[in-house]
Formats: C-alpha cells, structure tokens, sequence
C-alpha cells in the first residue's frame, strides 16, 4: 500500500492515508540494515567462512556482535551454519541464494560510497561529532573495557 499525501490550502502537506504496514525500504532495512549486518555478508561473499576467520576479518566487531549478526542472517535464510566435524568443534558459514540477492543491493551501496562518500569525508565526520561534545562518543573505560556514555552516569561504578 502507498501512502497518499496532499496539500492544504497553505501549501502544508499532509498524509491522508499513512501506510499501516512498514514499505520495502523499511523492511529490507530491517534485515540488513543492522550495524555490521552489511559487513558480515559481504565477508561470506567468497565462500564458506569460520567464525574465527571472519571475527578476524571484521576490524572493531566484537565477537559478540558478529555471533549476534550471524543468527540475524540465519534466522532470515540469508546464511547457512554448518558445523565441522572436526576435533575441536568449527563452524563455517556461507551465502545462500537469498542472500546472494541481497549482496546486489550490498553492491550497489559499496558503488554509491566509493563515489559519494570519500574516506577523508568520513573521517572528518566522526572528528566533528568527537570534537562538538557527541553524547554516544566513548567518554572512559573501565577496568573491564566497558565504554561509559558522556554524562550518562555520574557515579563510582560504569554503565555498559
């Protein structure tokens, strides 16, 4: 369903009928658009890949976090996990032919960074938001590692 927008008499527009359902963009959103999602996909591109390889693979990516995305992408048949019989245990993942649909889309993204955002862009970006005080920008770490969020908790002990 397509939503329907109109103008009033003062040139204000308004949505007379607002979609009930999310549109594809949301939904596809929704599968790949999680941080790290497009990265983990794009690494199994090539072939199946173990856990370890593709942790390694993925600079600044917690092993968590790739866990997390890995089971994101299985659940949504995008990846397939097989599990080696090997001593000890692996498991390796690979691109089903959902997924390699996906990988277009993943394709046309890398296409459309590499000319409109340059790497300089990027980097000037995250420096503006560091140097103008950005409230999620990590503040200190504890003992653990844990990043604290500027002025999110100002007592002894740190908030992950």
């Amino acid at each position: 369903m397509k939503a329907i927008v109109t103008e009033d008499a003062q040139g204000r527009r308004i949505v007379a009928e607002p979609c009930a359902q999310p549109c594809a963009i949301e939904r596809g959103m929704r599968v790949l658009g999680g941080k790290w999602t497009g990265s983990v996909l794009w690494h199994l591109k090539d072939g199946p890949v173990r856990f370890n390889d593709l942790s390694r693979m993925i600079g600044g990516a917690s092993k968590k976090m790739i866990a997390d995305r890995l089971r994101h992408l299985e659940h949504h048949g995008l990846i397939t996990r097989q599990v080696m019989d090997t001593a000890p245990v692996s498991v390796q993942y690979s691109v089903t032919a959902q997924g390699r649909t996906a990988l277009a889309a993943l394709e046309a993204l890398r296409d459309w960074s590499e000319t409109h955002v340059p790497e300089t862009q990027t980097s000037a970006l995250l420096g503006q938001a560091f140097r103008a005080g950005d409230p999620f920008r990590p503040a200190a770490t504890c003992a653990k590692g844990l990043w604290l969020k500027r002025g999110a908790f100002d007592g002894p002990f740190p908030v992950s």
